[in-house]
């Protein structure tokens, strides 16, 4: 188990050697709080976009189904006529230049793997830049859109925002609550009572937590093909080796528990890297992955090589929430 893997089980299920990290998570806090206590005073440069900004964020290190949730807001704003445009850090991407408009011929290396992903899938105007706003400045420079939807970025208040969505993992919740060294928290756990809505991956329903988000597996994708198969391609009881390089393996390994299959579990780290060395396991036997990681991997690809494809179900309450907030925006905007 690698150092970052022991300090998430610290996060997550405790333990006692963490009180020594809160000297850093004091001085951690107070960096935060004063980013935060500047952005609501209107201090420093913010930028203000033309077009309604939709931030899609988290609190917590580690993945919460950011991605889905962004293919799923692009496809919904879609369908009601409007033009969506996606900015994102690039987590990863080693572009030539930056700001950089992400293309679907590109690799994975220029472009970051969830950049990449998102535009494969949905073909959506998407611009990388650490700089949110100078991102943003650039998509509507090349593109007359209607909404932005920014791919995390919830604590980069250089970029004003008109709503914000935040994910989190219903399974792990907010780990020991504590901020980052000792916890999972990007930012305290009080910011969530300051944002628009809440999204809890796996939860079966809303609560007063917040509304309740499903990722539903749908086919599996063939990554030298490209041939899409129904869930059914795999009989109850098939092993298979597993390969998840995203925040939260183990959600993707429970994934394949619940569709009665066997998974060998290969966890890397998030954004990992991959080569056909590291992707070849004993005994042989068809290989699935997240789509985040496929698109990493497709040029290499071996005929048994699978992703499988999931889509985002947030509840009826948050869809009829949000289309109420974006007829506002819109009209306020006009």
């Amino acid at each position: 188990m690698s150092l970052a893997d022991r300090l998430t089980a610290a996060w997550y299920q405790g333990h006692p050697a963490l009180v020594l990290l809160r000297p850093l998570e004091w001085l951690y806090r107070r960096v935060v709080l004063s980013k935060r206590r500047a952005f609501l005073a209107g201090q420093g440069d913010i930028y203000r976009a033309a077009v309604p900004v939709v931030v899609v964020g988290n609190v917590t290190v580690g993945g919460t189904g950011k991605t889905p949730m962004i293919l799923w807001l692009i496809e919904h704003c879609r369908a009601r006529g409007l033009r969506v445009g996606v900015v994102s850090r690039g987590y990863g991407a080693t572009p030539p230049q930056l700001p950089w408009r992400v293309r679907a011929e590109h690799a994975a290396e220029q472009a970051g793997d969830e950049p990449l992903l998102i535009v494969q899938r949905t073909d959506v105007p998407l611009v990388i830049d650490p700089q949110r706003a100078r991102a943003v400045q650039t998509l509507l420079e090349q593109e007359a859109l209607d909404l932005i939807l920014c791919d995390d970025g919830l604590q980069h208040y250089r970029l004003a925002r008109d709503l914000e969505l935040v994910l989190i993992d219903a399974a792990r919740g907010l780990g020991n609550r504590r901020c980052l060294p000792a916890g999972p928290l990007r930012e305290p756990a009080q910011r969530l009572a300051e944002v628009d809505a809440v999204l809890r991956n796996g939860a079966a329903e809303d609560d007063e937590q917040g509304y309740a988000l499903q990722l539903r597996p749908s086919a599996l994708v063939n990554l030298r093909s490209g041939e899409r198969v129904g869930l059914e391609h795999f009989p109850p009881g098939q092993q298979v080796h597993a390969v998840a390089g995203i925040g939260n393996p183990q959600r993707f390994f429970n994934t394949l528990e619940a569709l009665n299959w066997r998974p060998i579990a290969h966890p890397f780290a998030d954004h990992a890297s991959f080569s056909p060395e590291a992707l070849q396991f004993s005994p042989a036997l068809p290989l699935l992955m997240t789509e985040k990681d496929a698109v990493k991997c497709r040029a290499f690809a071996a005929a048994d090589w699978w992703y499988l494809a999931v889509d985002a179900a947030p509840s009826p309450a948050f869809v009829a929430w949000l289309d109420t907030e974006l007829d506002r925006l819109l009209a306020a905007k006009r």
